[in-house]
């Protein structure tokens, strides 16, 4: 983990134990893990007295009186991360406003001229951060960012963050900060817990960002706003800047009006390990009779897709997903097999990847999710693991410094064709039925809703599944080329598809958003759906009401799982409220939702749809009867004996 707090690095004019501005010692910043940056009060650090507010002398307060004459007035620190932002691919920044950040965003709000930077402003912190993580998903290798207040904006949005982390996204967490002159004060800020110490919103993101900067003074400001944005793209992880308030609207002479763009020096597999590993691996597959490829949802940050599809096209073997890599691998495929989920997999997939003799996993994610209860049917010494930087052939040789892109590649031209797994899954496969007929007036079925989900998907659309049975029954659908696809199965946060939806819409401008959300998960997050109608999305949202937490009623049923029914639609509408292009249905039968359906892709198909689709509460997949099942034995499983 990378933590830089910056004070602003001893210099050669600086004498070893001087109190700088912030009354605070630092270390020189440091790139390297193992060199974490220590902030040590020194003493007479806490000896200002209560209430007292200090002569401006510092440097930040002389920078504020006397700003350089060698820097244009414009290029100040809000500006310059406004042109980092948009460097990388940010160009929307999701906000709440809150006292400690309102100059900042004053800052970037300005640059909207020259570098593109829009405020979007968002209904609360969650949502935000949720936001943040849609827009770093809809652009390849770009980045989503948020604007907070301190600490009640900081601690709301760090939920979302964390499911960044654990999906590997790399998502830019701005925190507007206490005054520069308040760090060693002694004093007690409001937005904190009440302590002098305001070290607290720090400490709780480091365990989910991979890097943070404390930014509260200008020296260096500018250095560490640029190596944790390039860190969150190199690790494609979250990373946290906090700017102190005071800041953001002064120049200096580092903030040039045209910086540097960035460079990131690429990663390089080790060429001795990736050649032994690739020869290791093509040994493996080429004894195996009925070898299969399984695509994980690490091919993601690896950036190995294609590489992967090069790599099924040269040996023949029939290709399966993860369910957290649905969308990664081109559904059209001519040898693709579906979701490998274990007992809840796409017909006649588990069948396949499980008896063969030989597996390659590439970035796989094995939880208790992903692997139904622990009850995957694998083999650890039939399965080759391929993930971001190593390679695991069964339980061993291991393979490191040696990236899976490169890997997958490189062994690519070291297979034999090998079709025999996909002549047998071409053996045992039956197509899929459809599901019975609804007659007039009969209350709908959500197979009957995914029927008519399915007739609407094209290159130009997006899929976004809620937590829940939308899981398992978005699982089923069958992308079309081009067809985006995300939902949140490392972190599975319910909720998070509102706020995800409104920045993957933002992001992704040449595709209509189709999200699938439960009734139970709207409640969290609805919020957001007014953002939506201020920026002028035309999303469809299936509000699926089935009056709960079905998901929690599968694992485990009780009371609490049953929620306070709202009219949705009405809800909308206030939201609405005659702003912005909206069209909002409530359906019960299959004609009704066929009628909204024909309004949503004509008349309104450049509005907001919200379709309310109400079904019995025990509507739901078979495979989430299934999982949920395998799911609730896992968790209860009794405590080892002692």
């Amino acid at each position: 983990m990378l933590v830089a707090s910056v004070h602003g690095a001893l210099d050669q004019s600086t004498p070893l134990g001087h109190r700088h501005p912030s009354g605070l010692a630092t270390r020189a910043s440091s790139l390297e893990p193992s060199a974490p940056l220590v902030i040590v009060p020194l003493p007479g650090a806490m000896d200002t007295a209560i209430g007292s507010i200090p002569a401006a002398s510092d440097s930040a307060s002389a920078a504020a009186t006397a700003p350089s004459a060698s820097a244009p007035r414009e290029a100040t620190l809000g500006r310059h991360l406004a042109r980092r932002l948009s460097e990388v691919g940010a160009r929307d920044v999701f906000t709440v406003p809150g006292d400690f950040n309102l100059t900042l965003l004053d800052e970037l709000e300005a640059e909207a001229g020259s570098t593109g930077v829009r405020l979007v402003g968002c209904c609360n912190e969650l949502n935000a951060a949720y936001a943040a993580d849609g827009y770093a998903r809809a652009r390849a290798g770009g980045v989503g960012a948020c604007a907070v207040t301190f600490t009640v904006g900081g601690l709301s949005a760090i939920n979302a963050v964390a499911g960044a982390f654990s999906e590997n996204l790399p998502v830019v967490c701005v925190v507007g900060g206490p005054n520069s002159n308040d760090y060693g004060s002694n004093r007690i800020l409001h937005h904190t817990i009440g302590l002098p110490d305001f070290t607290q919103e720090l400490r709780c993101f480091q365990t989910v960002t991979c890097y943070q900067a404390v930014v509260n003074n200008l020296e260096d400001a500018h250095e560490q706003i640029d190596t944790a944005i390039s860190t969150a793209i190199r690790e494609s992880k979250p990373v946290y800047i906090s700017i102190s308030c005071n800041l953001a609207s002064i120049p200096h002479p580092t903030f040039s009006r045209h910086p540097v763009p960035f460079f990131l020096s690429p990663r390089l597999s080790n060429q001795m390990s990736l050649e032994a590993a690739v020869e290791a691996a093509a040994s493996f597959l080429n004894k195996a009779v009925k070898p299969v490829l399984v695509g994980g949802p690490n091919m993601r940050v690896s950036k190995a897709c294609k590489a992967f599809v090069e790599l099924a096209d040269a040996c023949g073997y029939p290709i399966a997903v993860m369910p957290s890599a649905k969308g990664l691998v081109p559904e059209h495929h001519s040898r693709f097999i579906g979701t490998y989920w274990g007992a809840v997999s796409t017909p006649f997939c588990a069948e396949i990847v499980e008896s063969a003799d030989g597996y390659l996993f590439a970035g796989p994610i094995f939880n208790d999710y992903s692997s139904v209860g622990y009850s995957l049917l694998l083999k650890k010494e039939k399965a080759i693991i391929v993930q971001p930087e190593r390679v695991v052939i069964g339980h061993g040789p291991a393979f490191g410094c040696v990236l899976m892109k490169d890997f997958l590649h490189a062994l690519a031209t070291r297979l034999k064709k090998n079709t025999a797994a996909y002549e047998n899954y071409r053996r045992i496969y039956v197509p899929p039925g459809e599901p019975l007929s609804s007659e007039p007036g009969e209350p709908l079925r959500v197979n009957i809703l995914f029927k008519h989900i399915q007739a609407m998907l094209s290159g130009n659309s997006s899929v976004i599944a809620e937590t829940g049975d939308s899981w398992f029954n978005c699982q089923k659908l069958k992308l079309p080329e081009g067809c985006g696809y995300e939902f949140q199965m490392q972190y599975g946060s319910i909720g998070w598809s509102v706020g995800a939806t409104l920045g993957y819409a933002q992001a992704a401008k040449d595709k209509r958003v189709i999200a699938c959300i439960g009734d139970g998960s709207f409640q969290v997050t609805a919020q957001e759906v007014s953002t939506m109608l201020r920026w002028g999305q035309n999303n469809i949202i299936f509000l699926i009401n089935n009056g709960g937490y079905t998901i929690e009623v599968e694992i485990h049923d009780g009371p609490y799982n049953v929620i306070k029914n709202w009219n949705y639609t009405g809800l909308v509408e206030a939201f609405h409220n005659g702003e912005g292009k909206c069209y909002t249905a409530k359906v019960r039968t299959e004609e009704e939702l066929k009628a909204a359906l024909k309004a949503a892709l004509g008349p309104k198909e450049d509005c907001l749809c919200f379709i309310e689709v109400i079904v019995h509460k025990d509507d739901t997949s078979k495979e989430l009867l299934e999982w949920g099942s395998r799911v609730s034995a896992a968790n209860s499983r009794p405590p080892n004996p002692q």
